[in-house]
């Protein structure tokens, strides 16, 4: 029986894999605001029962600014990657569902700090949402790891020194989100809810810097 001969895996470019991803992070940012209902009141109560969706209102803001900064740091690094593998492909994928997931801890810590601000569901729920995070930033890791190991898919013009950069952050991330979920189960939710709103901050002033210095530099 003849051998039948085995095809070599084609790289791609990444048009595809950019329009694909950001119909994905379009996705996750509206399903972010369907939690966010007009709440049962008594005639006259409608303030009262707005102000009780204060929890609601922060899970928004820290989802929707985290799924931002994702798409900044996604486009960012895409700008200087030349090929898609199939190893880049699984990690980017990864990263899209991580990123869809997050809706689903945000409602449940919205619902859950609404009952009680540092009751045990509370805790349960803000450590929910800190491993997907976590797990988020693990996903960033496999992409900028695959790219350190794989430099033929970038672009010349893109130096080493940022691709282990964004290996730090990740790890940063990861091991501050890891943190904030059990410190916000063991010792109270505060801790985890604070970590939340700060960390996408991180992200969003740290990879100015480093397209700062990648202008600088050109």
């Amino acid at each position: 029986m003849p051998r039948v001969p085995v095809r070599p895996l084609v790289r791609s470019t990444t048009s595809r894999t950019e329009a694909f991803s950001d119909g994905v992070f379009a996705i996750a940012v509206t399903i972010l605001v369907l939690d966010l209902a007009t709440p049962a009141h008594p005639p006259g109560g409608l303030g009262r029962a707005l102000g009780h969706l204060w929890p609601a209102y922060l899970g928004y803001v820290a989802s929707f600014s985290y799924i931002a900064v994702i798409w900044l740091n996604h486009h960012q690094i895409f700008m200087g990657i030349r090929t898609m593998d199939r190893g880049l492909h699984a990690a980017n994928f990864f990263l899209l569902m991580t990123t869809s997931a997050l809706a689903f801890p945000t409602a449940v810590v919205s619902e859950a700090l609404g009952e009680d601000l540092t009751g045990k569901d509370a805790r349960v729920a803000v450590a929910l949402y800190a491993g997907i995070s976590a797990a988020m930033c693990l996903s960033w890791t496999s992409l900028y790891v695959h790219l350190g190991r794989h430099p033929e898919l970038l672009d010349d013009s893109v130096e080493s020194a940022y691709v282990r950069s964004g290996v730090s952050r990740s790890w940063v991330g990861m091991v501050l989100y890891v943190a904030a979920g059990v410190l916000g189960a063991l010792v109270t939710p505060l801790i985890a809810l604070a970590v939340f709103v700060l960390l996408p901050a991180f992200y969003f002033l740290s990879s100015s810097s480093v397209v700062a210095e990648e202008e600088e530099a050109a």
